[in-house]
């Protein structure tokens, strides 16, 4: 009985990662995972992924490229102003500038460099480096 499809698509994702996989298949898949998938892609984290259509919830097919040291879902998901970012850095990301944080916004699910470009805060929801 899955609870939350992010978490199991992030620790799918490490788990691929860790064994040498170069593709995994993420299912059952949401527009929350499509959306953080994204990011990660901006961020070159991933390589291409598609969704295919299974009759049910659909799946995700990841190309991983290697990059990945670490990912995860950030539980509670902490309400987070801009100025507050860089607490949140050094709670869950390993350096400065290395990594990032996934948070959902009024603008969409942008990473935490995008939100401070745009002045803005929200709900963080994981974390990959």
């Amino acid at each position: 009985m899955q609870h939350d499809t992010l978490a199991d698509a992030m620790s799918l994702i490490k788990n691929a990662e860790q064994s040498g996989k170069m593709e995994c298949l993420i299912k059952p898949s949401s527009k929350l995972i499509g959306r953080v998938l994204k990011v990660m892609q901006e961020n070159n984290y991933i390589g291409n992924f598609e969704y295919v259509e299974d009759g049910r919830a659909g799946i995700f097919k990841v190309q991983l490229i290697g990059h990945i040291n670490d990912c995860g879902v950030i539980k509670p998901r902490y309400s987070v102003k801009r100025f507050e970012l860089e607490k949140y850095e050094a709670r869950f990301l390993p350096a400065q500038d290395f990594g990032v944080l996934i948070l959902t916004t009024t603008h969409g699910v942008v990473s935490h460099i995008d939100a401070r470009d745009l002045k803005t805060g929200g709900k963080l929801l994981a974390y990959v480096y």
